[in-house]
């Protein structure tokens, strides 16, 4: 069973990674910590824990990390994506999450002790609470058995830019300072995610299914609109929970190179841009030598199909 930690900005996309998670016979999700991103981060703990709670796992612990960029600028959300409330307008606002007295960084750094050299960092938001705790204890790669990250991109065009997908560009520097750590670490970019699609025929699975099948449709009811307007086919990249499947094992890796990876940090229009050395021939790039970032560019497919039959058979 592998030891999960999900860092989280709950949206509807982070919803069906938190139910797969929660769900899988073979994951222990030991906790999940809030960052801003798709929503701000108090509506994030009551997202996450409406979502903990369908499925009977309200005891996992949540924690509240930050609430903007590591620069201090302005924290801007996706309410256009997510909805207003991160769920498509079906979130419980009334939900009011048990937080403990730590914080996300806390939170992170206390399960590291805990579950040294088998915990799995999961980071599907912007990467200020995982920047957070290497500011905190550098020595935290020490103990992390292994990050992947939802993020980036290697070769696609970005989704808020030409340039940059939007967690890596929500705080660029956080993700360098993550990128730059002495730990293993699993990109799980558009360049994949954007393969693993969801469509109006799983959202009718999922209609069909219990409790936390039904509220999985409703949310992606919305999701799968704006995909619609957005490339034309009402069909959502099946973005954090794939990232979550590879960090598990729930999915082969196809073709996942092992090259260093760097972000723009600049102000300029490739902010958040993620450079992936990648050279030679399409398809058949090696690994470089003392590089400790995969990209995964390809994975088997149908990780899409069993994660909707997981959802949609929970009662």
């Amino acid at each position: 069973m592998t030891a999960v930690l999900l860092d989280v900005d709950t949206g509807i996309d982070d919803a069906l990674a938190i139910l797969t998670a929660a769900l899988h016979d073979s994951i222990e999700l030991v906790g999940c910590t809030i960052v801003w991103g798709n929503t701000d981060v108090a509506q994030g703990a009551r997202n996450t824990t409406e979502v903990l709670r369908l499925v009977g796992h309200g005891d996992v612990p949540v924690a509240i990390g930050a609430a903007g960029p590591r620069d201090g600028s302005p924290a801007r959300f996706s309410p256009e994506v997510h909805g207003d409330d991160g769920l498509g307008g079906f979130a419980d606002r009334s939900v009011e999450p048990v937080l403990g007295g730590e914080s996300a960084v806390e939170l992170i750094l206390r399960l590291s002790h805990e579950r040294a050299g088998e915990l799995e960092l999961v980071a599907v938001g912007p990467l200020t609470n995982v920047a957070a705790a290497l500011d905190a204890d550098p020595s935290l790669p020490e103990r992390v058995r292994h990050v992947t990250i939802m993020g980036g991109a290697a070769l696609a065009p970005g989704n808020v830019s030409d340039a940059a997908e939007a967690n890596i560009w929500h705080d660029p520097e956080a993700a360098q300072v993550v990128l730059d750590a002495s730990w293993d670490l699993t990109m799980v970019g558009l360049d994949v995610t954007m393969t693993s699609l969801i469509t109006d025929a799983h959202r009718e699975r999922l209609a069909a299914g219990g409790a936390a099948g039904r509220f999985s449709a409703a949310i992606l009811d919305h999701y799968l609109g704006y995909y619609e307007g957005w490339t034309g086919t009402r069909a959502s990249g099946n973005h954090d929970a794939l990232a979550l499947a590879v960090a598990a094992g729930l999915v082969r890796t196809t073709l996942s190179p092992i090259v260093d990876v760097t972000v723009d940090c600049s102000h300029g229009p490739a902010r958040g841009r993620t450079v992936a050395e990648l050279e030679g021939e399409w398809g058949t790039w090696p690994d470089r030598e003392g590089a400790r970032h995969r990209v995964v560019m390809e994975v088997e497919p149908g990780f899409e199909d069993a994660m909707v039959e997981l959802i949609a058979s929970a009662r």
